[in-house]
């Protein structure tokens, strides 16, 4: 298994992480079968967005005795009404539902508490306003809660969050199909098929931006909805390509701040299949070519992180410093920890003789040597 930080939490997880669609298989017997399953993959970090009773009392039994080898994000506001999930900014109900998850998890804190699916501007401020983001702060100072995170799929929305509010971790759906559209308040608009139907051009800047700023600011990302529920693997999913498993989680983990891939997985087997991206080989892992013959797209001069311009007879390592100059491009000053990252590389834009060679290996006509240029003048070598 390989491990990542969550952005400033000091927390090391599993760049693999669990989903909890499968638990509830075999009358719920599904879930220590997975449970111990993670444990022997080293699979260290859950997700439990689910407000089924049953399904939080089967975690709580799972987890039972191994408390401290996982770390869980479980949801706020995220409850159980009348024998159906229910998402709720109602204050007394928030608070309800959360003490009836720790009794049925059967644990005194959560690592990350999550509030669940915020995708309106005008939802946020309501969270703001009902006083659900200073009960999550109230959680968090008693030790209750670990961190605070919040759930979204809309970009605008996700960012105003994490630079107002205080979030750490922000679980947010990734893919490569997913990032090609405008942020909007209705979540079925990432896979609704007219919206694949035209020429699409480049990911989409909103979401690049949030990111950059998750990375900036030291916020976590959790990713849902990798495999765009299963369709970006499919010969009939949304991009008209076909994606592997390890594509598509490679694809997750080179975006700017992302830390963990939450796989949803109905079996053991599953689970397995998506830990088994830690012994996928570069070719593997290689999304390179797939997206670049997506039907309709174009990224023509997007860097997407590939390191198809690699090898640099200057040791560059051209990915990563490209990264690092998108992540300082657009700020006032020079972040201290973007520079000190940059530092640390074993060479420089400022040693790029203009070869050349990159840019013939690139399957996205990104202008390399302009970047290095660039990113040279940025960060003074």
């Amino acid at each position: 298994m390989e491990y990542r930080k969550l952005g400033n939490t000091g927390l090391t997880v599993s760049v693999i992480g669990m989903g909890c669609e499968g638990m509830t298989e075999e009358n719920y017997a599904m879930t220590g079968k997975l449970f111990d399953a993670a444990q022997a993959l080293g699979v260290n970090y859950v997700d439990l967005y689910a407000s089924d009773p049953a399904l939080r009392a089967a975690v709580g039994r799972a987890l039972h005795g191994r408390r401290d080898r996982f770390i869980l994000q479980s949801h706020i506001g995220s409850v159980w009404q009348n024998g159906q999930y229910l998402r709720t900014r109602d204050l007394p109900t928030v608070k309800a539902g959360f003490e009836e998850m720790m009794t049925l998890l059967d644990t005194d804190y959560i690592d990350v508490g999550m509030i669940h699916y915020c995708d309106a501007m005008s939802d946020w401020e309501t969270i703001v306003q009902n006083g659900v983001l200073d009960y999550a702060k109230q959680l968090k100072a008693a030790g209750r809660i670990r961190h605070i995170g919040l759930s979204s799929h809309n970009p605008l929305v996700a960012e105003r969050a994490v630079r107002e509010g205080g979030v750490e971790v922000l679980m947010f759906s990734v893919n490569p199909c997913y990032d090609l559209q405008p942020a909007n308040e209705d979540v079925e608009e990432l896979w609704a098929d007219k919206n694949y139907t035209g020429q699409l051009t480049n990911m989409d800047p909103d979401r690049q931006r949030l990111y950059e700023t998750c990375q900036r600011l030291g916020v976590g990302i959790t990713v849902m909805k990798a495999f765009a529920g299963g369709e970006l693997l499919g010969s009939n999913q949304i991009a008209g390509v076909a994606l592997t498993v390890d594509q598509c989680i490679a694809y997750a983990l080179s975006r700017p701040g992302v830390a963990v891939v939450l796989a949803g997985a109905h079996s053991v087997e599953e689970l397995n299949r998506s830990a088994a991206y830690c012994d996928a080989s570069p070719a593997d892992r290689d999304y390179a070519a797939a997206l670049a013959a997506f039907p309709r797209v174009s990224w023509v001069g997007q860097c997407m992180y590939c390191s198809h311009c690699a090898p640099c007879p200057q040791r560059i390592d051209v990915a990563s410093v490209t990264k690092f100059y998108h992540l300082a491009r657009a700020q006032s000053r020079l972040p201290e920890t973007v520079r000190e990252h940059y530092a640390a590389l074993a060479a420089h834009a400022g040693d790029c003789v203009q070869c050349g060679a990159c840019e013939g290996r690139c399957p996205f006509g990104v202008a390399v040597r302009e970047n290095m240029a660039a990113a040279a003048r940025l960060f003074g070598y």
